[in-house]
């Protein structure tokens, strides 16, 4: 047996594969709930009502996918050009270390959060920064040096928090000191959670859907991506889109610690990210890559989230059903998406 590409997928070729994927995810979520004791059609009811079953529910669902979009398209940014960006995390910490040592130095007024999240910008940028000029310079693999960072910065910030950065009014928890009041990114609904940062997220994606399909570093990014060497003998400067792609992708991704820590946090502690950075790869591979069907990720994996956090208090079933349906969804619409492109022949 062996895979055949397909010039021209046919509608049905390109829709029912994915709509499969979706129906043998839900079906698999169905079978993991009766195997834990529950109903299945009651388990993926609450879920569904936990995500969205109201007013609360369906904002701290957009309040969960907000650093998803910013890790996710950060990840779709770099993989877009083959930089394999695996520090999304690490990056995101230290974007949310800048918005607290530049947020604690007395700053106020209309300049503060803009200030704020340039230095987070600049700091998330740097971090891959590194990498790439490793991968590009000395041939350094890009996965192993971007996962490795995720660990220095964790034992970074660990050390920042237990010493120097330590809020001496926090009870001897490792945390930093609060933000100001005047340097906390506003609630879009007073006596709720959901802050701006969701607007600036939906922001970005625009923005990188944009440049991805409207500007010339776009192209070079997608010819890159799909044949290096190709795009350096058209003329494209291979090295100088990598650094142009890192510089994005570390940015978008260190916005998330930086709405996190402005938006909904106020300090920086070891526990900001539930795994956002390793999240987002799941986000941007289920999107394709695609930053206005990041959003759409985002959404789907932030739902499932937040509702089996609720499905699990009311059916007392395990909240590791929500890992299990993610790993779940992603194998199937990888699958999906192959078969799509190709058709399995025999000989």
């Amino acid at each position: 047996m062996r895979l055949e590409p397909i010039a021209a997928p046919s509608p049905a070729r390109t829709f029912a594969p994915p709509a499969i994927a979706i129906a043998a995810t839900i079906a698999v979520a169905a079978l993991l709930a009766a195997l834990a004791g529950a109903n299945p059609a009651q388990t993926l009811g609450l879920i569904l009502k936990g995500a969205a079953g109201s007013k609360f529910a369906a904002l701290e669902t957009l309040n969960r996918a907000t650093p998803l979009i910013f890790t996710g398209l950060a990840v779709a940014v770099a993989f877009r050009a083959r930089l394999w960006n695996i520090g999304a995390e690490a990056q995101l910490y230290a974007g949310a270390l800048l918005t607290v040592l530049i947020g604690t130095q007395g700053l106020s007024g209309p300049l503060a959060l803009p200030l704020m999240a340039l230095g987070a910008i600049l700091a998330g940028a740097m971090v891959l920064l590194g990498p790439v000029i490793l991968k590009t310079r000395l041939g350094v693999d890009e996965v192993v040096t971007t996962l490795l960072l995720n660990f220095v910065m964790a034992l970074l910030i660990s050390y920042l928090l237990e010493g120097p950065l330590k809020d001496p009014m926090g009870m001897g928890w490792p945390k930093s000191p609060s933000l100001p009041r005047d340097t906390r990114l506003p609630r879009i609904i007073d006596g709720l959670r959901l802050h701006w940062g969701f607007a600036l997220a939906l922001i970005c994606a625009a923005s990188v859907w944009v440049m991805q399909t409207r500007t010339t570093l776009g192209y070079e990014i997608r010819a890159v991506g799909l044949n290096p060497d190709a795009a350096r003998f058209a003329g494209i400067p291979v090295t100088r889109v990598l650094l142009k792609t890192a510089l994005i992708s570390g940015g978008l991704a260190a916005l998330a610690g930086f709405s996190e820590v402005a938006g909904l946090k106020g300090n920086l502690t070891t526990d900001l990210s539930a795994n956002f950075g390793y999240t987002g790869i799941v986000v941007a591979m289920l999107a394709l890559l695609h930053p206005l069907g990041v959003v759409i990720s985002a959404l789907f994996v932030a739902g499932i989230f937040v509702g089996a956090d609720s499905m699990s208090r009311a059916a007392e079933v395990p909240t590791y059903i929500a890992d299990l349906l993610l790993a779940c969804a992603l194998l199937f619409m990888v699958l999906a998406i192959l078969l799509t492109r190709f058709r399995v022949v025999r000989g």
